[in-house]
C-alpha cells in the first residue's frame, strides 16, 4: 500500500487522568481503540509486509535459545519503509506518551516489530530499561496488537509498581532473568497481571522500568505486534551501566557521548497531539 493512501493518524487522544494516575502508580496502563479497526488493518498490511522482509531469522524454532523463540523482531522499520515511518512518527502516539511522562516533547529511541510465531515460547521477565543507556523512568515503550489477541496468544504481564524501585536486574532476557524475577515476585512484593485479550488498535503503554513478560503462544496464528519507544526529548545520554548499555548506545544514539543530548539522526522530536 502507498504510504499516501494510508490512514493519517492526525488526531490527539486524550489519556483520562486516571489512567496518567494509573501508569505512574503501576508502571502500565491498558487504552482502548488508540487507533480504530480501519486505522489497524491498513496498517497491518504495511508492517508485517515490512517486517518479515527484512526479518533476519531463518532458523526453526527449535534451534533457537529462549529469547529467539520468543519473538521475530525487527528493529528500526521506520527508517526502511515510508508506510511503516507514517505510523511511528504519528503525532496522536507520541501525543499519548507525553501526557503519561507529563512532558512537552517526545523523541523515537526505536520501534520494534514484535511478532511472536505459532508455538512461539515465552518473552522471559524483564525491564527494557536495562538496556538503555538513558533514564528509563523518563521512558516509555507503547504495545500495539495489529491483529486480535486472545490470551493465550502471548499477551503482556507486568508487574505492578515495579518501575518505582529502579533497576532490579542486569541479566539479559533469557532463562536467567525469568528465574531471577520468578524468585522475587514469589516473596509477593509485587503483584502480577494476567495476559488479557486485546483488539487490534488497543495499547498498553509501560514504563521503561516496569517488570514484564508474554507467555508463549499457544494459538494458531501469529500474534503481531507492533511497538515503539520514546523518551523525554530533553534526556541527556548517560554512561553505559553494562555492555547492553553501550551496544546501544553505539546503535540507538550513534555519534552520541554521555553528557550529550540524546538527540542523533536517530531520534527525531515528534509533534506530541494533545
Amino acid at each position: 500500500m502507498d504510504a499516501n493512501s494510508l490512514p493519517r493518524l492526525n488526531t490527539p487522544y486524550l489519556v483520562a487522568p486516571e489512567d496518567v494516575s494509573r501508569f505512574r502508580t503501576e508502571g502500565f496502563v491498558h487504552l482502548p481503540a488508540v487507533a480504530s479497526a480501519e486505522e489497524a488493518s491498513a496498517y497491518q498490511e504495511v508492517i508485517r509486509e515490512a517486517a518479515w522482509r527484512h526479518n533476519q531469522e531463518s532458523r526453526p524454532l527449535d534451534q533457537r535459545d529462549t529469547y529467539g523463540k520468543a519473538f521475530v523482531q525487527v528493529s528500526n522499520l521506520w527508517q526502511q519503509d515510508p508506510g511503516v515511518a507514517a505510523f511511528v512518527l504519528a503525532g496522536r502516539f507520541a501525543g499519548i506518551a507525553a501526557q503519561l511522562l507529563g512532558c512537552d516533547r517526545v523523541r523515537i529511541y526505536h520501534d520494534q516489530a514484535l511478532f511472536k510465531e505459532v508455538g512461539g515460547g515465552i518473552t522471559p521477565w524483564h525491564q527494557d530499561a536495562m538496556y538503555w543507556p538513558l533514564d528509563g523512568h523518563r521512558m516509555l515503550t507503547m504495545w500495539m496488537p495489529l491483529v486480535p489477541i486472545a490470551a493465550e496468544m502471548g499477551g503482556l504481564m507486568f508487574a505492578g509498581g515495579s518501575h518505582q524501585d529502579g533497576p532490579l536486574s542486569d541479566v539479559h532476557i533469557s532463562d536467567a532473568s525469568e528465574d531471577h524475577f520468578d524468585r522475587l515476585f514469589a516473596t509477593g512484593r509485587y503483584s502480577v497481571s494476567s495476559p488479557r485479550a486485546m483488539a487490534a488498535g488497543d495499547v498498553t503503554f509501560h514504563a521503561g522500568r516496569t517488570v514484564h513478560r508474554a507467555p508463549a503462544n499457544l494459538a494458531d496464528r501469529v500474534r503481531e505486534v507492533m511497538t515503539i519507544i520514546w523518551h523525554d526529548a530533553d534526556l541527556i545520554v548517560q554512561p553505559p551501566a553494562n555492555p547492553a548499555q553501550a551496544a546501544d548506545l553505539r546503535r540507538w544514539l550513534p555519534g552520541l557521548q554521555p553528557g550529550d543530548l540524546a538527540a542523533s539522526n536517530l531520534n527525531p522530536v515528534v509533534e506530541s497531539l494533545h
